[in-house]
Formats: C-alpha cells, sequence, structure tokens
C-alpha cells in the first residue's frame, strides 16, 4: 500500500511535466503563426519613400501590428506590404507616429533607439536558426547581421540594401504633433544565396520572416507582425517568425 502511495503522486508529477511540455511545443507549432503571400511585380520599383507605384497600391497590407509587451502609452499604427521580382525583395512601412526622432547617421548604430522598423528573416526554413535582422531608423540608416546559430551567434554582414524614407511632420521637434512616416527597402536576394534554397526563390517557396517596429525619443512602444510568446521584449525569436511565400 505504501509503494502504491509512492508511485501515484509520481504519476501526477510526470503527468504534469510531459503536458507542460507539450504546450510549450504548441506555443511555437505553425498553427499560431501567421502566414501572408508575396506579390510577383513585373513593374520597376523606384525606391523614394512615396509608394506611388500601382504594385504597392494594389496588394494588401499584411495583418495589424501586435503589441505583446503593451504597459502604457498610445498604440500608433503600422502599415506594412512586401513584394518580390527576380532581384529584390520590396518591403514598405507607413508608420503613424505623433514625435518622430532619428538621430544616428552610421551604419550598425543603435537604430533601434530611433524610430525604427525592422526585418527579420530565415530564408531557409529547414535551417530556421539561421538568420537575418535589417533594422532601420526613420533616416534610413541601417543595423544588419547574420546569425548562423540562432540567438547569441552574429556575424558581419551589410547586405546592398537601397532606403528610402518620407516623413509627414517635422524630424526631432516633439513640440509639435507629426502624422507619420513611410520606409521603402529594397534587399537584394543575392545577400541571402548563401542559405537560402533558391536565390532569387521559386514560386511557392516559402521563407520565415517578422516585421517589428520600436523606439523614437516619446512614446517608445513595441509592435510586432507574429508576436513573439514572450514576457519580456524578445525580436530574436525564430520560432516565431511568421510564415511568407513568394507567389507569382
Amino acid at each position: 500500500m505504501a509503494k502504491n502511495n509512492f508511485y501515484f503522486p509520481l504519476i501526477i508529477v510526470i503527468g504534469l511535466f510531459f503536458t507542460s511540455c507539450t504546450l510549450r511545443d504548441a506555443d511555437t507549432s505553425d498553427q499560431i503563426l501567421k502566414s501572408y503571400e508575396i506579390a510577383f511585380t513585373q513593374s520597376s520599383i523606384v525606391i523614394d519613400g512615396k509608394l506611388n507605384e500601382g504594385a504597392w497600391k494594389s496588394v494588401p497590407p499584411v495583418d495589424d501590428f501586435q503589441f505583446p509587451w503593451w504597459t502604457e502609452g498610445k498604440k500608433e499604427k503600422t502599415k506594412a506590404k512586401l513584394l518580390w521580382d527576380d532581384r529584390y525583395l520590396y518591403v514598405s512601412f507607413v508608420c503613424k507616429d505623433s514625435h518622430i526622432w532619428a538621430e544616428h547617421t552610421d551604419r550598425d548604430s543603435p537604430v533601434y533607439k530611433d524610430d525604427c522598423v525592422e526585418i527579420f528573416t530565415s530564408p531557409n526554413p529547414d535551417n530556421l536558426m539561421d538568420y537575418f535582422n535589417i533594422e532601420m531608423n526613420v533616416k534610413g540608416i541601417s543595423l544588419d547581421f547574420q546569425h548562423p546559430e540562432g540567438p547569441g551567434s552574429k556575424v558581419s554582414w551589410d547586405p546592398d540594401i537601397r532606403i528610402a524614407t518620407s516623413i509627414v511632420g517635422t524630424l526631432n521637434d516633439d513640440s509639435d504633433t507629426d502624422s507619420l512616416w513611410t520606409l521603402e527597402v529594397a534587399i537584394p536576394f543575392a545577400a541571402f544565396s548563401h542559405v537560402a534554397k533558391n536565390t532569387p526563390p521559386k514560386p511557392g517557396d516559402d521563407w520565415r520572416l517578422n516585421l517589428h517596429r520600436l523606439g523614437g525619443q516619446t512614446n517608445f512602444q513595441y509592435s510586432q507582425w507574429n508576436p513573439s510568446k514572450s514576457d519580456k521584449v524578445l525580436f530574436h525569436a525564430p520560432e516565431f517568425f511568421g510564415r511568407v511565400t513568394f507567389v507569382k
């Protein structure tokens, strides 16, 4: 009888352990990931921060950005879109912003302290932990690295990206109220050729990708397309990157 009483609570503990593992695994399953189809464009995209091309106007934005670590302040909206052609991945951001701020002017400087948007991507879903980050402030200055062995690893990576921004408001003047800022970037697929399965992608190829926004002098907020399931601010979380599919 004493032996049975010992094993019964042990079985419960083991059961709780595996239940906990199952729930944690479910949090990173594909079922919770957002998805987006990146449309192919045959028309040329001029990187000028204006988004005047018909291709930009015809494609839907990604879903609303989420604020998983919000505590206070105004949740300012972000509208992002993606396109591709045989050479480039194009990404645009339109950021509502009452107080637009950016100070950093050197590449790989901490632009995340400014009003900033970010693209994190794993171009080979079979090797999810080999990912890249491109972080860009409202001045069009970027910070970019490769993380070949996941978070904590970092190697130099300076893709030949083209960035342009535009502002409706005044930069670095919090005495007035601004409206929004726009950022447009072209990222060459060649920059991912040492990791991606196909360069450029083939129609139907999937990449894992997430989009983030943060920073600013006033009303500092964190938001992202596919929310990370973390109690603390965590953008370097490839398991929570959404899925994008290249369509043609």
